[in-house]
């Protein structure tokens, strides 16, 4: 239980880019879901390194070792960040694009011409293209999960009837980076399990927003980007320990067989990992802020998103209640007060007569950052019929404000009216 208001000015005083202005005035960072800013600490981590400790893995000298035991703590950071309990369950990868098209390529090496893959019209691409790549090389059928065009939520009905003895994998996310509906993942593992199949989690989207708990979702496989929960540009794949030793992963003759070696192909970014470990570290800390400076690292995660969905909660509310007052603009997926638990802060809008584009630039000319198109969720836009065009994207994360939800709903109707 959240033991204090929301520290919402310690927060962006950590945070050098919201000091960033557009025509005299303060920027508005509603770019979030593309990427988020990152705090002083997680940019003096990567500096430190770089600085201090750079080398590469294994060497019998200082820098060596000192460079290895962050790549251990990182490990274990991560760990605590999914909720896995295994640290060598975590491997460090390029971006998740990357890391799902190396998983996708070694477990289609154990799939059938004739088995089935069943992926969600609500997914970013990455989670759609690399699954049907994979199918098409071994001749297995993919098929999709429909989504409910009223509020952008998954059809599971639709699953249930497509899954079957042939299903291998399914393959969802735990948020849209469209829309921000929140899919029940853990329903979805036990709708798999029973028929036999794995399931694959991108949790991209949600995990700036929400606890990741691997253990209790009982999934098989989950990726998430720390560029988009306030570190640096790289991505994060966990998996079973179970699949991850036994997966014929492709790597150079001389990697190690071990868990994650045998997944982080090459010299990783040993600097974003650093990145990445504060980034975690950071979440923490704010989860101490509020709930108490006695906490383990994984009861200080979880403090922290009980507060950061508190509040961006309550910001949601008043952006999804302003843009209803907006004449000819509407909001795409759930607009329902009641369900605020079941989306994150994250919205879709149409503004009659307007390109989500063109109205992203002229928003962004006035100095809010906001994304408009398709947002790489093709299969959801063209489901709802909005290609070409998407939608305009609005993201909040934890370091904006309710006065910068009522500049932007000031500006919106401004700026559709120059577009229109």
């Amino acid at each position: 239980m959240m033991t204090c208001a929301f520290p919402i000015d310690s927060v962006r005083a950590q945070f050098p880019g919201l000091q960033r202005e557009v025509a005299g005035r303060p920027a508005i960072f509603f770019d979030g879901p593309a990427g988020s800013q990152t705090p002083r600490r997680v940019v003096e981590a990567v500096s430190d390194y770089l600085l201090h400790r750079n080398a590469n893995h294994g060497g019998p000298f200082a820098t060596s070792q000192e460079s290895d035991a962050m790549l251990a703590e990182a490990h274990r950071a991560l760990a605590d960040f999914v909720g896995a309990e295994r640290s060598e369950e975590v491997s460090f990868g390029a971006n998740m694009t990357t890391l799902t098209f190396a998983l996708s390529r070694a477990l289609a090496r154990t799939w059938q011409a004739g088995d089935e893959i069943i992926v969600s019209r609500l997914d970013h691409d990455a989670n759609v293209s690399p699954w049907e790549l994979a199918a098409r090389d071994v001749g297995a059928v993919v098929k999709q999960i429909g989504v409910r065009p009223d509020d952008c939520t998954l059809d599971l009905d639709s699953l249930r009837s497509s899954l079957g003895e042939r299903t291998r994998l399914v393959a969802v996310g735990a948020a849209s980076n469209l829309a921000g509906t929140i899919n029940p993942v853990q329903e979805i593992a036990e709708l798999a399990h029973a028929a036999g199949a794995q399931l694959f989690v991108d949790a991209v989207h949600l995990a700036p927003h929400r606890l990741i708990d691997v253990g209790l979702w009982d999934c098989d496989y989950l990726v998430c980007s720390p560029y988009k929960f306030f570190g640096p540009h790289i991505g994060v794949l966990w998996g079973r320990s179970e699949w991850m030793a036994e997966l014929p992963a492709y790597k150079v003759g001389a990697a190690d067989e071990v868990i994650p070696d045998r997944w982080m192909t090459g010299t990783q970014c040993h600097e974003a990992i650093a990145g990445t470990l504060e980034a975690v570290n950071y979440l923490a800390d704010l989860g101490r802020s509020v709930d108490g400076n006695s906490l383990d690292r994984r009861g200080a995660l979880r403090a922290a998103f009980r507060a950061i969905e508190a509040y961006e909660s309550s910001l949601c509310r008043e952006l999804l209640e302003g843009v209803a007052r907006i004449a000819a603009a509407r909001v795409v997926g759930i607009t329902d007060l009641k369900r605020l638990e079941e989306r994150a802060p994250t919205i879709a809008i149409l503004a009659e007569g307007c390109s989500p584009v063109a109205l992203s630039e002229e928003l962004g000319k006035r100095g809010v950052f906001s994304w408009g198109g398709n947002c790489y969720a093709l299969p959801l836009t063209e489901a709802l019929g909005l290609e070409p065009g998407g939608v305009l994207r609005v993201g909040l994360l934890h370091y904006n404000t309710a006065e910068e939800v009522g500049r932007f709903l000031d500006l919106l109707p401004k700026c559709m009216a120059a577009v229109s």
